[in-house]
């Protein structure tokens, strides 16, 4: 199985990290030029590691000629699958809108010159959807750019405008899906169309149920995968053979 989107640089211990339930691969999101470069070098240390390289939206104080120069040298390593994790977080600080606008628009224009697929981050506060709407009118310019809507929300409007972009669009789902609140979360991934689906941890942020409130790994995506299994009806086997396949597309990995 894949974990298609792991922070495995803050884990203590990233060789160990499938855990007991183990991996064929992961990719690990490098959303700053200090992660980025240690996303590349676990890439380069780990076989089963793939990993990707861009801004975060609360890191774009960060953001700079040089910053970027150093992300846009590292998108060309032959183990980086994707830009990102990129896009608009209004939770903590709804000020910086245009600095992330301007990196998630150069993340864009990265990812295409690349041919790399871009990992979006969204994020509101409660009860808002400014970051979501915001999301989706920047994509308009950028119709044909292949994304990951990553840990997606269950935002009514967000998922129809992701499948209206067709093949383009992937949809992540991480633990916080087993969390008996998501009520939204869980009614997209039951209904979403299985070619879209992702399964990510996050790690080590949002740990499924039964390891909720613990640090998360990447081996628990398990856990979620064995969720949304019983939500849809399937096997595990049959949800990890889809999920899989969706995600060496997306990002164009080269693993059996």
């Amino acid at each position: 199985m894949i974990d298609s989107h792991t922070h495995l640089d803050y884990i203590d211990d990233p060789a160990g990290a499938r855990g007991e339930l183990g991996l064929s691969a992961m990719v690990c999101i490098g959303a700053s030029p200090e992660h980025a470069r240690n996303a590349v070098a676990l890439a380069e240390q780990f076989g089963d590691v793939f990993a990707t390289v861009g801004l975060h939206p609360t890191d774009t104080d960060e953001d700079s000629p040089e910053a970027r120069a150093q992300i846009e040298a590292l998108a060309g390593h032959p183990r980086v699958v994707g830009i990102g994790e990129s896009g608009l977080d209004d939770y903590w600080d709804d000020t910086k809108r245009p600095a992330q606008v301007s990196a998630f628009e150069w993340q864009l224009d990265l990812a295409r010159r690349s041919g790399k697929v871009l990992v979006i981050h969204t994020r509101d506060k409660a009860g808002q959807d400014g970051a979501h709407r915001g999301v989706m009118d920047v994509l308009r310019a950028w119709p044909d750019v292949p994304v990951i809507l990553h840990c997606f929300s269950g935002h009514a409007g967000l998922l129809r405008f992701g499948l209206e972009r067709g093949e383009h669009t992937y949809f992540g789902f991480a633990g916080n899906t087993t969390y008996k609140n998501a009520q939204e979360i869980q009614a997209a991934a039951r209904d979403l169309p299985l070619t879209r689906m992702l399964l990510e941890t996050d790690a080590p942020f949002l740990a499924p149920v039964p390891k909720r409130g613990k640090p998360n790994r990447p081996g628990y995506v398990r856990h979620t995968l064995e969720f949304i299994a019983a939500l849809r009806g399937l096997s595990p086997a049959e949800l990890e053979a889809a999920t899989d396949a969706n995600t060496r597309r997306a990002y164009g990995l080269s693993i059996g």
